[in-house]
């Protein structure tokens, strides 16, 4: 049984994490920390915990003081807030676990210039790896600083790999079209996150200057020779959960979709959580479960391959493959805990 601490969690990915782990049977919850909810039992910000996790989140100083007590931290905070507390616990000889952006990126100067925030660890940037468990698995085992993909980057790099790893595509052609809802702008109040302004619309955002880009670059360009350079454009839809990603590029071999779908299933073929569909994939039949799922098409006409991919925003693109990457790191079989499937409708 380890012992878990989780900073940030009444955020969004930090609830879903508890919610997780509440069920998971190797983890045990040792503590939620909460800047805003300090000695406010945990079941009275989300009431679906009433007579199953009423612990209170506790404040910084008190969370501080028990990390000793644990094995494993989960970081759930804003882009900037974690680098002391990341230190702090890696001093320790704790596993961390990020959830958000700050180590994700390997080059100081280029988190510098796409988040407009002074990096304050970068010594620890070498140190951390980059946890998408279908590609890093043997990196994860041994990790001690987990940087967390974002939610974009997993649908978007899980429907690329395969195309970039196997040198089928012109990695300059790449247009990656995402959709999300609205959790995935957090649970902080914003005018343009109200009801009345998303509902009945959907709008594109950060175009050409969203931060997940150079992420999703970073980690393409080391399935291929030299670097991938993408067109990413987000988009916010009237919906809680889930992201779809409709990724284009030019291919650059004769295959038939056939083929190229084969291909794709021997890639995923070992993976439980990635699943390769005849039939398109809907954010619907992956809501509130870690899997992934996956269907490709080749466009004759224009000679471009199409690949969508569909992932819970809050689960596999947050807070499940964030557990998924605590069983690999602590050696449990990888799909403990996680074993659960879209409830519908």
């Amino acid at each position: 049984m380890i012992k878990v601490g989780i900073i940030g969690s009444t955020g969004y990915a930090g609830e879903n994490v508890v919610w997780i782990l509440c069920k998971h049977p190797e983890a045990k919850i040792v503590f939620v920390n909460s800047h805003n909810y300090t000695e406010v039992p945990f079941n009275k910000i989300y009431g679906n915990f009433n007579g199953i996790f009423e612990d209170e989140c506790i404040s910084n100083i008190d969370m501080e003081e028990k990390l000793s007590e644990i094995d494993v931290l989960f970081v759930a905070l804003p882009s900037g807030k974690s680098f002391q507390i990341v230190e702090k616990a890696s001093k320790l000889g704790l596993k961390v676990i990020d959830l958000g952006a700050d180590f994700r990126l390997k080059e100081k100067r280029t988190y510098e210039s796409w988040y407009a925030l002074k990096h304050e660890s970068p010594q620890l940037l070498q140190k951390s790896v980059y946890g998408l468990c279908e590609l890093n698995r043997e990196y994860i085992k041994d990790a001690q600083i987990l940087a967390n993909p974002g939610c974009y980057p997993t649908a978007s790099i899980l429907a690329m790999a395969p195309l970039l790893k196997h040198g089928l595509v012109d990695k300059e052609s790449i247009i990656i079209d995402a959709k999300s809802g609205v959790s995935g702008a957090g649970r902080s109040l914003s005018i343009g996150n109200l009801f009345c302004e998303v509902n009945e619309s959907i709008k594109a955002y950060a175009v050409g200057t969203h931060r997940h880009t150079p992420e999703i670059e970073q980690e393409l360009s080391k399935l291929t020779d030299g670097e991938v350079c993408i067109s990413f454009t987000p988009h916010l839809v009237p919906m809680n959960r889930g992201i779809l990603a409709t990724c284009y590029s030019k291919l650059i071999v004769d295959i038939t979709e056939e083929e190229l779908n084969k291909l794709y299933c021997d890639f995923y073929k070992n993976e439980y959580f990635v699943k390769v569909l005849k039939e398109l994939p809907e954010t619907r039949w992956v809501k509130g479960s870690n899997q992934c799922h996956i269907s490709v098409r080749i466009d004759k006409r224009t000679n471009r391959v199409i690949v969508v991919s569909a992932i819970d925003n809050l689960m596999k693109g947050a807070a499940s493959q964030a557990v998924q990457n605590m069983n690999i790191m602590f050696g449990f079989e990888e799909t403990l805990g996680l074993e659960f499937i879209s409830m519908a409708p």
